[in-house]
């Protein structure tokens, strides 16, 4: 089970997330293949805008690498049952009632004959400017950077949801990663993992967020915009 050996592991993790959009077969072979000399632990397939199918991207990763594939879809065009698992992911940061069971209940038939590994998980988007894809595809609010009580709240009615993770996530792209004490407040009531995900970009930045209590940090727009960088960034949870 991907979650028990990766997310319950009690090690830092490595994840980079894979936004269909901006790859082809080939591009995603070479993103593959760095990844796993860097030391990735998770593979994470999705992205807000992408309408194409993503089996033969998500076979052309699995054919590079023996990293897990987790689905992470932004919309109902990326699901495939080529991957290991998804991240079945519920905004409980947001009110609007698609992304927090609709689409949800949409394929909810399809999760049952796939044989995907289904990880529950609560979604808290973070505001960490500009505007982020997500947010405007979303037609949600994100919780502003500074009201920690609010999140670290919001978390823990996730895991009294019953949910079995937690991913803080500051927008692809964002200016900044969520902040630190955001991370920590709510390591201090709640017991699920978490990741963060949005604007980071350096070795510093991840281990800010290890240190301040993720238990994984996912990176996308930093590696697709300079895959050399993969390297020096997974491995920073050597020192942890």
């Amino acid at each position: 089970m991907i979650y028990n050996q990766i997310f319950e592991s009690g090690r830092k993790i490595f994840i980079v997330l894979i936004d269909p959009e901006f790859h082809t077969v080939d591009s995603v072979r070479k993103t593959a293949d760095t990844a796993t000399i860097a030391g990735t632990d998770l593979i994470l397939v999705g992205g807000s805008l992408t309408s194409r199918p993503v089996d033969n991207l998500i076979e052309a990763i699995k054919d590079s690498t023996d990293c897990p594939v987790l689905l992470f879809p932004g919309n109902l065009f990326q699901l495939s049952d080529k991957a290991d698992g998804i991240l079945l992911s519920s905004m409980i940061s947001g009110r609007n009632p698609e992304y927090l069971i609709g689409n949800h209940v949409l394929i909810s038939q399809f999760l049952k004959k796939s044989g995907l590994e289904i990880i529950p998980t609560g979604y808290l988007l973070i505001d960490g400017h500009p505007l982020s894809s997500v947010e405007y595809i979303s037609n949600t609010r994100p919780i502003p950077a500074d009201k920690t009580d609010i999140i670290a709240a919001t978390a823990l009615a996730g895991e009294q949801l019953g949910l079995k993770l937690i991913y803080l996530e500051a927008g692809s792209g964002a200016a900044r990663p969520v902040k630190e004490h955001a991370i920590t407040a709510i390591k201090n009531i709640v017991t699920l993992p978490l990741i963060a995900g949005g604007g980071i970009k350096t070795p510093a930045d991840i281990r800010l967020l290890y240190k301040s209590g993720a238990n994984g940090v996912v990176v996308g727009s930093a590696v697709e915009n300079d895959l050399r960088i993969l390297k020096s960034l997974a491995r920073v949870k050597l020192e942890f």
